[in-house]
C-alpha cells in the first residue's frame, strides 16, 4: 500500500498565451506556456482550425528559435568592406536617418532605382502597399523562385491551386495522388489528412523521384524521372479520352470545354474564344441548336458544338482537346521510357482513377442553385483527389505541367465536388478578379497600381515605350509574360549587370540571397561586393532586415534587426496568404507573447516608421504626420476598401465578420479567441463554389469579392493564345525576333509537355540532382536550432543503387559532382527507393562558416553543402550569342529541379570537409555557446 504517487501531468507553466507558429509556412495555432514571464514550452492549440493541436518538431522547437544565439541585437551600419561582417551598433533614429537619406532622393527623382524584395515573410499585402506608396515598380516576394508555376497555373485554369488555395477532401476521398509534395509545407494538415485517408483504407499514390516523407507511407510509390510529370499526366489524360471516361456533364456545365474557338487561320482572332457583343463567352445550345451566351438561363452547352458564322468556322474547345490528347505521342507506350513508368502501369493507374471517379461516386443530399438558375437536389462527387507542390513546379516546363494536372482533375469532374479537390475560402477567384501588373512611375508619387497580377495579353506587359523592361527583374516581359509573382532570383544579377537599367538601392527582408536562396552562390557573392573602376560598389546601397545573423547580413550596408515570431505582431490575412480550410474561412494573428530583450523591432513596424518619415501615401495623415505608430496599429485601422481591412473577424462593435468598420479592440478579441477567427461555410455552399450561388452570395457578405462572379474553368487559357498570336505577327505589340518561336512553342493554350534536357546538356550530364525539404527544417532557419540540428546536422548526397554500383561506392565515400556551371565534392549515402537517374540531398542544411552564430567546425559548415554552387541563373551557352534564363519561359519560375550533373568517386577532401570551402565570414553576434541551456521558473 506504499505505492509512490507520481504526477503524470506536472504543471509546466503558470500561463498559456495562444498565437501562431512561424517555424514554417503552415501557420499552425500554438499554445505558448509561460513561466515567470518566459517561454517554457510550446504545444499545438487544439482549437485551431489549421492543426487542431497537432504540432511538428519544428513547431515544438520554436523555443530554441526564440532563444537562438544568432539573433541580431540592434541596428547596425557597415564599417568595413562588404562581406567583412564589420559593423557598428547604432540607434534606430540613426538607422532611420541613414535609410531616409538614401531613399528620399531616389523617390523624388527616380523611384525605380529602389528594388524592394522580400523573402518568406507572410505580410505581402502590407509590404506591397509600402512599395506602391514609394512609387517603385520593383517589388515582389519569393514566389518567383518557389512555386509560382503551381499558383499561377491554378488561378489561370480554375481560380486556385493547392496548399493555400485548396486541398483534397480528406474526409470523403477514396483515392489520393500527391505529386512532388515536400514535407515542410502545410505539413500538419497533410499528415492529418493522410491519416484519415489511410484509416479508411483509401489508396494513396506518391509520385516523386524520391521516396521519403509522405511518399514513404504511400500505398504505391511512382518513382518518376524528374521533369516528366507532365508527360505522365497527359498520358493518363490520353487514356481517359480514349476510354471515354470523362465527366461530360461537368465539362459542359462548368468549364470552357463547350466554348467556341475561332478556326480561321487568316483571322487576327484565330484561336480566340467567341464572344457576344457584351463580351460573354459563346457556346452552342443543344436545346436550340443555336449559339448562346454560356451563362444564359436554361442553356445546355454542347461539347461537340460548331458554328459557321460570317465565313469563319468555330469548333468547341472540347474538340480541340480530343484532337490533341488522342494523339499517339501521349500513348503510354510512347512515354514509358522517358518517364520511367511502364505503359501497363500508366494504363492501370488511369483505369483506377476512372473506376473510383465513376464507379464509386458519392452523393450528398444538399440542394443548391447554379449561376444559370438551375436548382440541383444533390451534390455529386467524384472521390479522387490530387495534391501537388514545388516538385512539379520548379522545372522549365512546370507551368504547363501544373496546368496538365489541373486539367486531369477537371475532366474527371473532381474539382469542387465531394471527395475531390476543394478550394479554401476566399478562393476560388477567377484570374479576372485579380489585378493586372502596374509599372507607371512618377517621381514623388505612388505607383499607379499594384505591382503584381495576372496578364491577359501583350497589352498587359510591363514594357516601357521603347519596348525595354520596366522592372529590374524583367517580370511581365516577352521573356516571361505571365510572371505573376515576379522574379526575385534575377534581381541581383540584373542589378549588377545594369540590365535593363542600374539601380541605386537593394532593400531586402528575410531573403538569404548570398547563400541558399540564390542560384550561382559564389557569383552572387561577387556581385554584391563588386566595385567599379572608381572603387564604388556596383550596387551602391544594400539595406537588409533579418532576425538572425544569416549569410546575407555581412553584405548589407545597413541592418534593421527584426524580432523573433514570439515578439511581434503579424497578420495572417485573407488579403494575403490565408490559413483557411475548405469548410471554413479563417484568419489569425501573432502577438508579442514576450517583449524583446534586445533593441530590435518588427520589420513591418519599421516600415510604418520609414513610411511616415518618407511621407508615403497611405502611411501619413493629411497633415503629414505618421499614420500608423506600428504594425499593430496598421492591422487594426487600415482600410483596404470600404469595410475591409487586414483582419476579417470582430470588426465594427466586435460582432461584424468579413465587413465592418475598424474595431480598436480587434486584436484583443483575437487574443481572447485563441489568436484566430473562423466561420464555417454554410452546408449548401460547401461545394461547387465557382458556380454555386449560395456560396457566391455568402462570399460577397464575407468580403471575398464585392459582387458575385461565377465563372468557367479554363481548360483552354485564352491569354496564352493571345501571346502566341503576337508571336505569329498579329497585333501592334510584338515580341523580339529571338523569342518568337519559343513563345509559339511553349505558350499553347492547352497543356503540353516539352523537354529542356538539351539546354541543360543532358547528353554530357545525364543525372538529375534535386533537393528535398526535410520535415524538421524550413529552409535555412532550422539548422541554427539547437534541437533541430540534432535531427539534421549535415546532409549527404543520396545516390540510387545503380549509380552506387556503377561507381563502386562504399559507406563513408565521397563523390565529385559536376554540372555545366560548377563542381562540388560531398559525402554520399545509398538510397534504394530512388529513381535510377536521380541524386538528391536535403535543402539548405549547409552553412557558411561564421554565419548563424555556429562554431567554425559545426557539421553544417564542414559536411553540410548546397547544390546551389552547381546552379546558375542562366542556362549554359547555346552558341547563339544569347544567354537564356534558367527559368520557366512562361512565368519565369526558377528551374531549380532541372539541374543536370555527372558523378564520380573522389578521394576524401582535406579535413573531410565538403567542397567548395567558402572562406569564413565574421558575424556581428559572434559565436554562440557550445551548450545552450537556461532555467525557466523555480
Amino acid at each position: 500500500m506504499n505505492q509512490p504517487v507520481i504526477d503524470l501531468s506536472p504543471k509546466v507553466s503558470d500561463e498559456i498565451r495562444k498565437t501562431t507558429c512561424y517555424m514554417c509556412a503552415c501557420r499552425c495555432g500554438i499554445d505558448v506556456h509561460m513561466k515567470d514571464g518566459k517561454v517554457a514550452y510550446i504545444e499545438g492549440n487544439r482549437d485551431h482550425p489549421v492543426n487542431q493541436g497537432v504540432l511538428c518538431a519544428k513547431g515544438s522547437a520554436g523555443i530554441m528559435q526564440h532563444n537562438a544565439p544568432s539573433r541580431l541585437t540592434a541596428p547596425m551600419k557597415r564599417t568595413g568592406p562588404r562581406g567583412s561582417g564589420e559593423f557598428e551598433t547604432i540607434t534606430w533614429d540613426e538607422a532611420y536617418d541613414i535609410a531616409t537619406g538614401i531613399l528620399k532622393p531616389i523617390r523624388e527623382s527616380a523611384p525605380e532605382k529602389l528594388a524592394f524584395f522580400t523573402g518568406r515573410d507572410q505580410s505581402q499585402s502590407f509590404t506591397s502597399l509600402w512599395a506602391q506608396g514609394f512609387g517603385t515598380p520593383n517589388y515582389a516576394a519569393h514566389g518567383g523562385f518557389c512555386s509560382v508555376n503551381m499558383a499561377a497555373a491554378g488561378i489561370y485554369t480554375m481560380g486556385g491551386a493547392f496548399w493555400e488555395f485548396g486541398q483534397p477532401d480528406w474526409d470523403r476521398t477514396k483515392m489520393v495522388m500527391i505529386f512532388g509534395v515536400a514535407e515542410d509545407h502545410d505539413s500538419n494538415p497533410i499528415k492529418m489528412g493522410l491519416g484519415k485517408v489511410k484509416a479508411r483504407g483509401a489508396k494513396v499514390y506518391g509520385v516523386n523521384p524520391i521516396r521519403s516523407g509522405y511518399n514513404a507511407i504511400a500505398d504505391e510509390w511512382v518513382g518518376i524521372t524528374p521533369g516528366t510529370d507532365g508527360l505522365f499526366i497527359l498520358s493518363m489524360v490520353h487514356e481517359l479520352f480514349k476510354a471515354g471516361k470523362l465527366d461530360l456533364d461537368y465539362l459542359a456545365q462548368f468549364t470552357n470545354a463547350p466554348v467556341l474557338v475561332n478556326g480561321d487561320e487568316k483571322s487576327e482572332d484565330f484561336g480566340l474564344l467567341l464572344r457576344d457583343k457584351d463580351n460573354r463567352l459563346m457556346v452552342m445550345d443543344r436545346a436550340t441548336g443555336k449559339p448562346a451566351a454560356f451563362d444564359a438561363k436554361g442553356v445546355k452547352p454542347d461539347l461537340a458544338g460548331s458554328l459557321r458564322d460570317a465565313g469563319i468556322s468555330h469548333r468547341s474547345v472540347f474538340q480541340h482537346m480530343a484532337e490533341k490528347y488522342l494523339d499517339p505521342q501521349y500513348a503510354p507506350e510512347a512515354v514509358a521510357e522517358r518517364t520511367g513508368i511502364s505503359a501497363d502501369r500508366i494504363k492501370r493507374i488511369a483505369a483506377e482513377l476512372a473506376d473510383v471517379a465513376f464507379n464509386q461516386s458519392i452523393e450528398l443530399d444538399r440542394e443548391w442553385t447554379d449561376f444559370r438558375g438551375h436548382k440541383h437536389t444533390k451534390m455529386v462527387g467524384r472521390p479522387v483527389s490530387f495534391h501537388a507542390m514545388r516538385g512539379i513546379s520548379a522545372h522549365a516546363n512546370g507551368f504547363q505541367t501544373c496546368r496538365a494536372l489541373h486539367v486531369l482533375q477537371i475532366i474527371l469532374g473532381s474539382v469542387e465536388t465531394p471527395g475531390g479537390m476543394r478550394f479554401k475560402p476566399p478562393y476560388p477567384k477567377p484570374p479576372e478578379a485579380h489585378p493586372k501588373p502596374h509599372y507607371g512611375v512618377t517621381p514623388g508619387q505612388a505607383l499607379d497600381g499594384p505591382h503584381l497580377g495576372f496578364t491577359h495579353g501583350p497589352d498587359d506587359l510591363c514594357l516601357k515605350e521603347d519596348g525595354t523592361p520596366a522592372r529590374i527583374d524583367k517580370a511581365f516581359t516577352w521573356e516571361n509574360p505571365m510572371s505573376s509573382h515576379g522574379m526575385m532570383h534575377m534581381v541581383i544579377s540584373n542589378a549588377h549587370a545594369g540590365n535593363p537599367y542600374k539601380i541605386d538601392t537593394l532593400f531586402m527582408y528575410m531573403a538569404n540571397m548570398s547563400w541558399n536562396s540564390s542560384m550561382n552562390t559564389r557569383g552572387v557573392i561577387e556581385m554584391l561586393t563588386d566595385q567599379d573602376s572608381d572603387g564604388n560598389y556596383v550596387i551602391p546601397n544594400i539595406i537588409y532586415s533579418d532576425a538572425y545573423s544569416s549569410e546575407m547580413v555581412a553584405y548589407a550596408d545597413l541592418i534593421l534587426p527584426d524580432t523573433t515570431y514570439l515578439e511581434r505582431h503579424d497578420c495572417i490575412s485573407l488579403l494575403d496568404r490565408p490559413i483557411c480550410e475548405a469548410d471554413a474561412v479563417a484568419d489569425a494573428i501573432r502577438w508579442p507573447v514576450v517583449e524583446p530583450d534586445r533593441d530590435v523591432k518588427g520589420f513591418q513596424s519599421a516600415l510604418c516608421d520609414l513610411g511616415g518619415r518618407l511621407g508615403l501615401p497611405g502611411f501619413v495623415n493629411e497633415d503629414g504626420s505618421q499614420k500608423y505608430k506600428d504594425y499593430a496599429d496598421y492591422i487594426t485601422n487600415h482600410i483596404r476598401r470600404p469595410g475591409v481591412g487586414p483582419l476579417a473577424g470582430f470588426r465594427g462593435d466586435g460582432d461584424d465578420h468579413g465587413r465592418g468598420d475598424s474595431n480598436p479592440d480587434q486584436l484583443d478579441r483575437y487574443i481572447e479567441n485563441g489568436g484566430f477567427w473562423m466561420e464555417h461555410v454554410p452546408e449548401d455552399a460547401a461545394f461547387y463554389k465557382p458556380w454555386n450561388m449560395n456560396y457566391q452570395d455568402w462570399a460577397v457578405k464575407k468580403s471575398f469579392f464585392d459582387k458575385t462572379m461565377p465563372y468557367l474553368f479554363n481548360l483552354y487559357v485564352e491569354p496564352m493564345r493571345k501571346f502566341q498570336l503576337a508571336a505569329e505577327g498579329h497585333g501592334t505589340r510584338q515580341p523580339p525576333e529571338h523569342l518568337r518561336e519559343r513563345i509559339k512553342q511553349t505558350m499553347d493554350p492547352l497543356p503540353i509537355w516539352y523537354s529542356n534536357e538539351d539546354e541543360n546538356k543532358a547528353d554530357e550530364y545525364p543525372i538529375t540532382a534535386l533537393t528535398q525539404r526535410p520535415m524538421a527544417m524550413y529552409h535555412s532557419w532550422g539548422s541554427q536550432n539547437a534541437w533541430l540540428r540534432q535531427i539534421h546536422g549535415h546532409n549527404p548526397l543520396y545516390v540510387p543503387q545503380k549509380i552506387w554500383d556503377d561507381n563502386n561506392f562504399k559507406e563513408g565515400d565521397w563523390a565529385r559532382v559536376t554540372s555545366p556551371h560548377g563542381e562540388i565534392t560531398v559525402p554520399v549515402a545509398l538510397q534504394k527507393a530512388l529513381n535510377d537517374s536521380t541524386v538528391w540531398t536535403w535543402n539548405a542544411i549547409g552553412k557558411r562558416k561564421g554565419a548563424w552564430a555556429l562554431e567554425q567546425d559545426a557539421p553544417e559548415a564542414t559536411k553540410g553543402f548546397l547544390l546551389n554552387h552547381l546552379i546558375h541563373e542562366l542556362l549554359p551557352p547555346k552558341g547563339d550569342g544569347l544567354r537564356w534564363a534558367n527559368s520557366d519561359p512562361i512565368t519565369g519560375q526558377a528551374a531549380w529541379f532541372d539541374l543536370k550533373v555527372r558523378i564520380s568517386k573522389a578521394a576524401p577532401p582535406a579535413h573531410n570537409q565538403s567542397q567548395p570551402e567558402v572562406e569564413a565570414q565574421n558575424s556581428p553576434v559572434g559565436t554562440g555557446p557550445s551548450k545552450l541551456a537556461w532555467k525557466v521558473g523555480k
